[in-house]
């Protein structure tokens, strides 16, 4: 593998748009066949999450942007995650003609995960771990699909913030880093993309709460991949497929988030 690896997190509503999900894998599949260059996929599926515990009649909050996840609900959050979502998304890849492997973070070490707040319940801290497994995978010509369910080193499931997941990821393989979601990118007060972004204005516009909840974590995620990776950290859409291949093949879309 002498070409780079991308990372490349998926998220959002994606999963549950049919037509999109297929779009988006048939562009990564002519990318493939053009590029030839190792490709990792990291997604979580909180909508899939927020049907699933609608559907129990269970409750779901965030705080700061993060699920609380009750310990109770981790089980059905792992099936939705590392079950359903990921199925969903290897079943889409072999269909394009990608061959694909499903993990979670804790497969072959990948990732190294601790609880991040009890007041959080099941969510956990991802920190880089093994990419030994992975590495292989990618080797023999496999997509990983990575779901956003880690194992702390005492057997807990936790459930991971994929933007932090695909962050850790990207640190483990030294890996370039590209974050789709449903917005084209970071937007400012006015609505109005922001094509760059470094620490003090996205400091600044989280002060002024332009940036919130759950694009704060995202923002903080690329930020940190930025500064460990020594690299822009792109945030961009996964609506635009066109947009997307020029992206891929190194192109200015949506938001270079850099120190």
């Amino acid at each position: 593998m002498d070409k780079q690896t991308l990372v490349i997190k998926l998220g959002g509503a994606l999963i549950e748009n049919d037509e999109a999900l297929t779009a988006l894998f048939g562009t990564l599949k002519t990318f493939l066949d053009e590029q030839h260059r190792p490709l990792v996929l990291v997604h979580g599926g909180g909508c899939l999450v927020d049907d699933l515990l609608k559907g129990l009649g269970l409750s779901s909050t965030k705080k700061n942007g993060l699920r609380v996840t009750p310990f109770e609900q981790i089980p059905f959050i792992a099936g939705a995650l590392a079950g359903t979502a990921n199925k969903q998304m290897m079943a889409k890849a072999i269909a394009t003609g990608i061959p694909a492997v499903g993990l979670c973070l804790a497969d072959g070490g990948l990732c190294q995960v601790t609880q991040l707040d009890p007041d959080l319940g099941a969510v956990g801290d991802c920190q880089p771990g093994n990419p030994a497994l992975v590495t292989g995978i990618l080797g023999q010509g496999f997509l990983p699909v990575v779901s956003s369910i880690g194992i702390t080193a005492d057997g807990q499931l936790m459930n991971v913030n994929a933007d932090q997941a695909a962050t850790a990821i990207a640190e483990a393989l030294g890996a370039d880093l590209v974050m789709l979601s449903d917005v084209s990118g970071i937007l400012d007060g006015k609505g109005k993309l922001v094509p760059q972004l470094n620490k003090a204005t996205a400091l600044d516009l989280m002060e002024k709460g332009v940036i919130s909840d759950g694009m704060t974590v995202k923002v903080k995620a690329a930020l940190h991949a930025a500064e460990t990776l020594g690299k822009p950290v792109c945030v961009a859409s996964w609506r635009y497929p066109d947009q997307l291949l020029k992206l891929l093949a190194g192109g200015a879309v949506g938001t270079q988030v850099t120190l």
